[in-house]
C-alpha cells in the first residue's frame, strides 16, 4: 500500500457513526467531527431537543445527521435503537460510548471517609459508567459491527480511571474498569475486524462538573485551583479539543494497527507529580 493523502486517511464518507450519549458537550463535539468527516453521524441520546441541536450542528457544517431516542441503561432501549440504524443503513462502521458522568452523593465531600460513601451511590455511578456506558453498547452495537467484519469502537474512559482522583472514587473506579474492559473487547475482536480503543479526557468543564471547578462569579474553586496548578498547560479543556483523537481513532484507515489502547488528552495533568 502506497502513502495515503489525508483525505484518504481521515476520511468517513459513506460510514455510519453512532455516539451513544452525543447530546452532551463532550459526546457532541466527537459527533461535530465525525460528521465533518463525511461520516452519517446517529445522535442517541434521551433528550431529543438537545439531539436536534446536534443534528442541526452537524447539518450546518455540511454534515449529515439523525437523532433516535435511547436510553443507555436499557438493553431493550438499546436495540431497538440499534435496529432503527440498521434499518436506515447497511451497517455501523463507528460507535463512540460518550454516556457516563458521576452524582453528588457518590463525590465524597471534604474530610468525609470512604466509609460513608452510599452502597447506592456506588453502583449507580457503575452502571452508568460501565454497564449502560461501555458494556450493553458495546453488547448490542457491536454485534452488528462483529457481523460486517468492520468497525471501530471508541470508549469514553477518564484521566480518573489511571489515577485515582481524591473524592471522586466511584467515578475513579469505574472509569478503571471501563479502560480494563476495552482492553479485553480489543483483544477479543482482534481478529474479527473490530478495533476497540478508549479516549481519556483530562478536566473538560461540563454540566456536570462545573460548580467543582468554578464558583458563582467565574473564579476557580479550592478543587479548581488545585486541577489548574497541576496542569502543564494550566488550563481546562474544550470539547473540540477531542476531535483529533477522535478522528484518528475512527478513522480504519489513520489507525489501522491501533487497538487496545488509551489515549490521554488531559493538557499534561497525568505527566505531573511535583
Amino acid at each position: 500500500m502506497g502513502v495515503m493523502s489525508l483525505h484518504e486517511l481521515f476520511s468517513l464518507e459513506d460510514q455510519t457513526a453512532v455516539v451513544l450519549g452525543g447530546t452532551g458537550a463532550l459526546g457532541g463535539a466527537m459527533a461535530q467531527v465525525l460528521g465533518e468527516a463525511g461520516a452519517h453521524v446517529v445522535v442517541l441520546g434521551r433528550s431529543e431537543e438537545r439531539g436536534a441541536e446536534r443534528v442541526q450542528a452537524i447539518h450546518s457544517s455540511g454534515g449529515a445527521a439523525s437523532f433516535v431516542a435511547a436510553d443507555a441503561m436499557s438493553a431493550d432501549s438499546l436495540h431497538t435503537a440499534r435496529d432503527k440504524v440498521l434499518a436506515a443503513h447497511s451497517s455501523i462502521d463507528i460507535l463512540v460510548n460518550a454516556a457516563g458522568g458521576n452524582r453528588p452523593d457518590a463525590t465524597l465531600p471534604p474530610g468525609a471517609n470512604f466509609g460513608d460513601l452510599p452502597l447506592e451511590a456506588w453502583q449507580n455511578v457503575f452502571d452508568l459508567n460501565l454497564v449502560g456506558g461501555v458494556l450493553l453498547p458495546c453488547q448490542i452495537f457491536g454485534a452488528a459491527m462483529l457481523e460486517k467484519h468492520n468497525g471501530s469502537i471508541i470508549n469514553i474512559a477518564s484521566m480518573a480511571g489511571m489515577i485515582p482522583l481524591s473524592r471522586v472514587v466511584a467515578y475513579s473506579a469505574a472509569k478503571a474498569a471501563v479502560i480494563n474492559l476495552t482492553q479485553f473487547l480489543a483483544r477479543e475482536w482482534a481478529m474479527r475486524g473490530v478495533r476497540v480503543n478508549a479516549l481519556s479526557p483530562g478536566f473538560f468543564p461540563a454540566e456536570q462538573n462545573r460548580k467543582l471547578l468554578f464558583n458563582d462569579d467565574g473564579s476557580y474553586t479550592e478543587r479548581g485551583g488545585q486541577i489548574i496548578g497541576h496542569t502543564p498547560m494550566a488550563r481546562f479543556g474544550r470539547p473540540e479539543e477531542l476531535a483529533g483523537a477522535t478522528l484518528w481513532l475512527a478513522s480504519k484507515n489513520a489507525s489501522s494497527f491501533v487497538t487496545g489502547q488509551n489515549i490521554v488528552v488531559d493538557g499534561g495533568f497525568s505527566s505531573t507529580t511535583i
